[in-house]
């Protein structure tokens, strides 16, 4: 059984100088070929399931999938919340099986979010499970602007919430299609001295491959939320296989063909990560 909590991947990725990839899913196909990439690259994996997808399907299925692939996994596996804005989605994630929670309560002022995220975190530890914050705010490319992590307020939240892992702002943005310059180095550097706590980068497609490889070598940033890369490999490769046939009308035989171009895909990824950078 493979089945881990983040704490489980993460410490020993702080450790060693290694980051663990946190790929946003959005069903079976992308979950399955995710699982096949990290065995073939001998990593541990975090299988995330974000807002969007719990729109589509709902917690107790998608604890289901995440468990069931874990637990057949070679490969520590993490089932885990992205992006829970509630205490009640948080518990219920929890009685799905998820194995981590990351509470978001970044839009907050500072202490409402150092409450709810302490409440969170001692309801995931009291299960044996970890849990996930975040300070600062990401935005959304074309959308909400972010707004940066201060070291200090960081080092606070931190400290009183108690958390396994912290998501922080300096410079990444959700929803990149193109990777644009890359993270904030010296926000980085300050955070990173005034902490411990595992750091997390999330909108990860948007941060250059050797930038992330670095930092995962040289920092305490050792997880990195990759989903708009990985979505578009998935999206082009179902796009290849559906003009390539129009007589073809069974969804599992042209599903199927996404499988190999979103493993190696995720291969991509999850190997730079691992790579000591020289």
């Amino acid at each position: 059984m493979s089945l881990a909590t983040l704490a489980e991947v993460l410490q020993p990725a702080l450790r060693d100088g290694r980051a663990v990839a946190g790929l946003v899913c959005l069903g079976w196909e992308d979950m399955r070929a995710y699982v096949a990439a990290a065995e073939a690259e001998n990593a541990p994996l975090i299988l995330q399931a974000g807002p969007s997808c719990r729109e589509h399907t709902p917690l107790p299925i998608l604890g289901n999938m995440m468990r069931y692939l874990a637990e057949n996994a070679s490969v520590p596996v993490v089932a885990h919340l992205d992006h829970g804005y509630e205490f009640e989605e948080c518990k219920a994630a929890l009685e799905c099986g998820f194995t981590s929670l990351m509470y978001d309560g970044s839009r907050k002022p500072l202490a409402q979010n150092i409450e709810e995220t302490q409440q969170i975190a001692e309801l995931a530890h009291a299960a044996g499970i970890s849990c996930e914050g975040e300070i600062g705010f990401v935005g959304y490319d074309g959308g909400e602007q972010s707004a940066g992590t201060d070291p200090q307020e960081a080092a606070k939240f931190a400290e009183q919430t108690g958390i396994d892992a912290m998501a922080i702002s300096v410079g990444n943005v959700h929803l990149q299609q193109h990777k644009k310059g890359g993270l904030d180095e010296s926000r980085i550097s300050a955070i990173d001295h005034q902490t411990t706590v595992p750091l997390v980068i999330h909108g990860g497609s948007g941060v250059p491959v050797k930038q992330r490889a670095a930092l995962a070598s040289n920092t305490s940033i050792c997880k990195f939320n990759i989903g708009t890369e990985l979505r578009m490999a998935f999206g082009n490769a179902l796009r290849t296989a559906v003009n390539s046939d129009e007589t073809r009308f069974d969804r599992v035989q042209i599903l199927k063909e996404t499988h190999d171009p979103v493993e190696q895909a995720a291969r991509i990824v999850i190997r730079a990560m691992n790579q000591p950078t020289v």
